[in-house]
């Protein structure tokens, strides 16, 4: 799976690796003026087939990268393109919940589901499994101030 890596050899070397990591999405973006981010986990022998099916997909009209970490499974998937458009939402959604859904992934992974995922959960989590997590939510916040709507549909 792992043809070259790079394993940091001191805290200097660890923290120049993370910061790497950190402007990747805003490196990006000098190949397109949007970014579609999706944050997801996969079993490790998939982890990297999706991008390389998004490419496919995409045919063009955007860059797309993957990258993440295999300790948790979790893929950072990222297509820039120009600009936003319902062309690109279409051939991206719900294409890429439904592709991680049948690989048996979770459509949300380290960032939680968050606000544009919401309505998606379904993919990842089965309506008991939602509605007994609505429950837990209810009981730690129950009148549904903290991130409302942000972490589960209505």
């Amino acid at each position: 799976m792992i043809e070259n890596g790079t394993v940091s050899q001191d805290q200097t070397q660890a923290k120049d690796l993370w910061r790497i990591r950190e402007v990747v999405p805003e490196a990006i973006l000098h190949e397109g003026g949007c970014c579609y981010k999706y944050d997801i986990s996969l079993p490790l022998p998939d982890i990297y087939d999706i991008v390389n099916d998004t490419k496919e997909r995409m045919k063009g009209k955007g860059v797309v990268i993957g990258y993440g970490h295999l300790g948790d499974a979790n893929l950072h998937l990222n297509v820039a393109v120009e600009k936003k458009s319902d062309e690109v939402e279409d051939i991206l959604e719900p294409w890429v919940y439904e592709w991680t859904a049948k690989k048996g992934g979770s459509i949300s992974a380290e960032h939680g589901l968050g606000l544009m995922k919401a309505n998606y959960i379904s993919y990842s989590k089965s309506d008991p499994m939602i509605e007994i997590m609505k429950s837990i939510k209810t009981i730690f916040d129950p009148k549904g101030i903290l991130n409302p709507y942000k972490v589960l549909p209505k």
